[in-house]
């Protein structure tokens, strides 16, 4: 598919040209967009984070772009590395929508290890910029971006953020715009967590699970997500082991329940499917969003 022979834009003056953006200050004049432009009318939420973000991040990001999914809520972020891709996955792998917002021209995929995500958006969602086709990626073009993506989005959510983060730009739109602002707390000890914490430390919603983001929109959330009432009597065994026990390596697992290792590796993989257990650096946990 030839990204430029499915270009189109709308204009300030069209009247298909969302009101939210058009009254905005500093409003884009136009949008260019491949895909699918009603996505713009449907209850949207803003997920944002750190391109270097930790194995909890990405958990967390994928996570929430699945509930809302769930919810029938549009998953929008930047398609940057890190937070931004797991989010739009999370959408895109849990059959929702999903929009990319881009500080570039729609027919061009940045970052671009991301190509395949761009495609998938393309295809089953929204790629947006208010750039004209063909405009690089400039670094004075992602704040503009991000000003976009608070304006389209009824909450905006940081998942991990360092001190001097985008997303904290991001933030900051959606203070000034009267958007609800929610972050996700992290260990006080990592630098990606810093930005987070301080955003509830000044006054944003925390984010103890997925559904408060639903909540927060004033929607009680649809609660799809619970795989354990689905679960085998050998998963079972194993969820209420790691429940119990915390992080636990294979042959943890193996030892305390006298299971064969190739057994219970079958079942793990199963599990992580599921998306009820993950698996990092050599241990297996519950997934706790």
């Amino acid at each position: 598919m030839s990204a430029d022979n499915n270009i189109k834009v709308i204009r300030k003056e069209d009247e298909e040209f969302p009101w939210f953006l058009a009254n905005m200050p500093s409003s884009p004049k136009q949008l260019f967009y491949i895909g699918n432009i009603e996505l713009l009318r449907k209850p949207c939420v803003a997920v944002v984070g750190a391109r270097k973000c930790s194995e909890y991040g990405r958990q967390v990001a994928v996570k929430i772009g699945k509930v809302l999914a769930e919810n029938r809520v549009v998953t929008v972020s930047g398609m940057a590395d890190g937070i931004d891709s797991f989010a739009h996955w999370g959408a895109i792998k849990n059959s929702g929508d999903t929009i990319a917002v881009l500080g570039c021209g729609v027919d061009i995929c940045y970052p671009r290890v991301n190509r395949k995500l761009y495609d998938e958006i393309c295809r089953k969602g929204l790629v947006i910029s208010e750039f004209e086709p063909g405009t690089p990626a400039k670094k004075h073009n992602f704040p503009m971006r991000n000003r976009i993506i608070a304006a389209i989005s009824e909450v905006v959510t940081v998942v991990e953020a360092q001190s001097k983060s985008g997303s904290l730009i991001t933030a900051g739109f959606a203070a000034e715009q009267g958007k609800e602002l929610m972050a996700v707390p992290g260990n006080i000890s990592s630098s990606t967590s810093v930005g987070c914490n301080r955003l509830i430390a000044d006054g944003a919603g925390i984010v103890t699970r997925p559904e408060d983001i639903i909540r927060a929109m004033g929607r009680e959330p649809r609660l799809l997500s619970d795989d354990i009432f689905e679960l085998g009597e050998d998963e079972r065994k194993i969820y209420d082991l790691l429940s119990k026990k915390g992080e636990l390596s294979l042959d943890e697992i193996c030892a305390y329940l006298s299971i064969d290792p190739t057994y219970v590796s079958g079942i793990i993989t199963v599990m992580e499917i599921k998306g009820l257990i993950s698996y990092s650096l050599g241990k297996i946990f519950i997934e706790k969003f």
